[in-house]
């Protein structure tokens, strides 16, 4: 048993100072204060000093980073990625898609599920490797080909499908049932049926890439649509007289949403209002990263797509294409866009999007929080919300 010690720790709903955090075998035993009970003496402690400790980051929208993209065939692209977010505070992940030709996606989807079965496998094994600490995928995230023509970013429009149950059957047979989150336009012919399909599977069905009006928005809430996928980005515009999708998603407190909030994405301004809108139970950041996250300004792969990164945007056929974010990034902005507090932030990382895609259900206990019996996934972060270090399972101490 090893017995973790800080300054203060995030559960991220509560805030314990001198906190005890007694793990094994990847698993929180007991979570107390030292103030009320000793180190254990049967124990191995670790003293993180003046860090503060909090669940591990969950980022449900990523497309690569490290200069690999998720849809890249072979072995070979994952693991650089793990890392990355590793050391970024990131203990689990959705490796996201991009519209590509049926084939392709077919492939890459079933890839992604050899990937998420196999680090379930690992992590229940007693002959872990150290030293190799990698985020883990728990799903996927099909972003595309159900989407709006007008509003597809970069998204390839000879690529995008019209709804419909046949298609996404496909897609989830391939997937072997790992979808976990989909972004779909409801107001398409056929989007209805499949999002009511998808909730019904479990799937989080995400508004998103959408030129919805009110009236399809609504009916999109109705069929099982719970969250929206990257707000204001790629979406029809917030009007006065036209609320659209936007003015359903900001105003209906049922639905959760993400943002990209890297400065780029969204004006801070947007962020703050966003923050204000939908508060610290249903917003989640995102960070919709590529493969350039990580690497230097040149050009990368996403999915078949080539994006041109420089000073921190990406971009293909001259619009955003994804980001190069990183979540511990994204906590900051928070705090310094919207003046939130790193409890505050820190929530928007872990428990908000754990719940958000039922993380409870795929393979992570009491997902993004920590308490007793809850997976020990954590990170420890500095006073202003560096990364110090990444637990992921209990490995990494």
């Amino acid at each position: 048993m090893i017995a973790l010690t800080a300054t203060t720790l995030f559960t991220p709903l509560e805030r314990i100072e001198q906190p005890l955090l007694l793990v094994e075998d990847g698993t929180i035993v007991e979570l107390t204060s030292r103030v009320r009970r000793e180190v254990p003496r049967n124990c191995r402690t670790v003293d993180f000093g003046d860090g503060i400790l909090a669940p591990g980051f969950v980022d449900i929208h990523i497309h690569g980073g490290a200069g690999h993209d998720v849809m890249e065939a072979g072995a070979d692209a994952l693991p650089p990625l793990e890392r990355l977010l590793a050391s970024h505070g990131v203990s689990s992940y959705l490796p996201t898609t991009v519209t590509a030709p049926m084939d392709a996606t077919l492939s890459a989807l079933a890839r992604l599920a050899d990937a998420i079965e196999a680090a379930d496998r690992n992590s229940h094994s007693t002959d872990r490797p150290t030293g190799d600490l990698r985020a883990r995928p728990l799903g996927i995230h099909l972003e595309g080909p159900f989407i709006s023509h007008s509003r597809r970013g970069v998204h390839p429009p000879a690529n995008l499908l019209t709804p419909s149950l046949a298609a996404f059957d496909r897609f989830w047979q391939a997937a072997r049932g790992h979808i976990r989150v989909i972004t779909i336009a409801p107001e398409l012919p056929g989007a209805i049926e499949v999002m009511a399909e998808a909730a019904a599977r479990g799937v989080c069905v995400s508004m998103g890439h959408s030129d919805a009006d009110l009236n399809a928005a609504r009916a999109g809430f109705a069929a099982g649509g719970r969250h929206a996928t990257h707000t204001f980005n790629a979406m029809r515009p917030l009007d006065h007289r036209d609320p659209g999708i936007l003015g359903e998603v900001l105003a209906d407190s049922r639905l959760s949403a993400d943002i990209i909030a890297d400065g780029i994405h969204l004006d801070p301004l947007i962020v703050v209002l966003f923050l204000r809108a939908k508060g610290a139970d249903a917003a989640v950041l995102i960070t919709d990263a590529t493969a350039a996250t990580g690497m230097p300004d040149g050009r990368y792969r996403l999915g078949a797509l080539e994006v041109e990164v420089k000073d921190g945007r990406c971009l293909a056929e001259g619009k955003l294409a994804g980001s190069v974010l990183t979540m511990d990034r994204a906590v900051r902005n928070v705090m310094q866009f919207a003046q939130w507090d790193l409890q505050q932030a820190v929530r928007l990382a872990t428990v908000n999007p754990a719940r958000v895609v039922n993380l409870n259900n795929g393979g992570l206990k009491k997902g993004g929080s920590l308490e007793a019996s809850a997976t020990a996934d954590l990170v420890v972060l500095s006073a202003s919300g560096e990364v110090r270090s990444t637990i992921i399972r209990g490995a990494g101490i």
